[in-house]
């Protein structure tokens, strides 16, 4: 036997009669030779991780734009700390973790620059409007590895998709990812409001406290067993009442108190101008989109060019663009 094949059988006696086995995905859309050392669902994490748009969301927003300091997130950080919730949960549970890791660390490739701030731009003015989930599966199956995609497994793909939105995965390792999200990032956006001044440790509704405990890593741990301990046995992924109620209370004060705050947001209005811009710029000019642009003009037409080209750009690349097209340039006579 290979060692992914003892890896396949392993799973096979160790996981859950729920999980999702290696052995029995539904595969690809092109078909690969097995790997002898990794699994279907282990070949996808490398595949994400090695990618470009994976290297990329180093220099993505995740919440506060531009911020001064080291340890604030980004959509990299926020990224990898999904992951490691998603597998926790999924080992709690006795489901597939190399599933549920693969489709948390492709969950946000297809973020735009700015965070939500240029999600709701593009939303806007793209003619039938614009999701990060979406765009982070077409970055899988159609932009990355010079528009042939990364040929990902059709549970990693389907985990992506439905991470948000209507649609729910019909693995329970990728329903995993939906829950373990929203836990990810309503308490590292809590951590690094804090960090900012723009909340203060007290101001956290007690109520909610009591339930989900006073710290960070209270929280998350209370959450993530709480999952474990709703969802063992019954076939779906699922939070107890109180744990559900008290994640909403706690989702609904970081809108009030820090999603919406002016001194956190007050930079949102001129990023999405400038996205706005960029985008004018490129669909009055795509023959300025790079070469790899050119084909999905060609075959797609020029307002998903340039929205792929928009999307992918991490916050640094879209200033320097923006000031390269709309800056005037210093000059000196020799």
């Amino acid at each position: 036997m290979t060692i992914r094949e003892e890896r396949e059988a392993l799973e096979e006696r160790l996981l859950s009669p729920y999980a999702c086995l290696s052995a029995k995905s539904r595969g690809r859309a092109r078909p690969l030779e097995p790997c002898k050392v990794r699994t279907c669902f282990q070949r996808d994490i490398d595949r994400i991780v090695h990618s470009k748009a994976f290297r990329r969301l180093k220099h993505k927003t995740q919440v506060f734009l531009q911020p001064e300091g080291d340890h604030y997130r980004t959509r990299m950080t926020h990224t990898l700390e999904v992951s490691r919730i998603a597998r926790t949960i999924a080992r709690g549970l006795r489901l597939n973790e190399d599933l549920a890791e693969a489709a948390a660390l492709g969950h946000d490739l297809g973020h735009t620059p700015f965070g939500h701030a240029g999600e709701r731009l593009l939303d806007e003015i793209i003619p039938g409007g614009f999701e990060h989930n979406a765009q982070s599966l077409r970055v899988v199956d159609r932009l990355e590895q010079d528009g042939a995609g990364l040929n990902l497994t059709w549970e990693v793909r389907r985990g992506i998709l439905c991470h948000t939105g209507p649609e729910q995965a019909e693995t329970l390792e990728g329903q995993i990812l939906r829950l373990a999200d929203k836990i990810a990032y309503i308490n590292h956006d809590i951590d690094d409001a804090i960090r900012g001044g723009i909340i203060a440790p007290l101001d956290i509704p007690l109520s909610t406290a009591r339930v989900l405990g006073f710290t960070h890593s209270e929280r998350i741990n209370t959450l993530a067993l709480d999952v474990i301990t709703a969802s063992a046995g019954t076939g779906t992924i699922q939070q107890s009442p109180a744990c559900r109620e008290a994640m909403s209370e706690l989702r609904s004060f970081m809108f009030s108190a820090v999603y919406y705050n002016p001194v956190a947001k007050g930079e949102e209005v001129k990023a999405q101008d400038m996205l706005r811009q960029l985008f004018e710029y490129y669909r009055r000019n795509p023959d300025k989109l790079p070469e790899e642009f050119q084909d999905i003009r060609q075959k797609e037409g020029e307002t998903q060019a340039v929205c792929d080209y928009i999307a992918g750009m991490t916050d640094i690349y879209a200033v320097q663009q923006y000031s390269d097209l709309f800056f005037p340039k210093a000059w000196s006579v020799k």
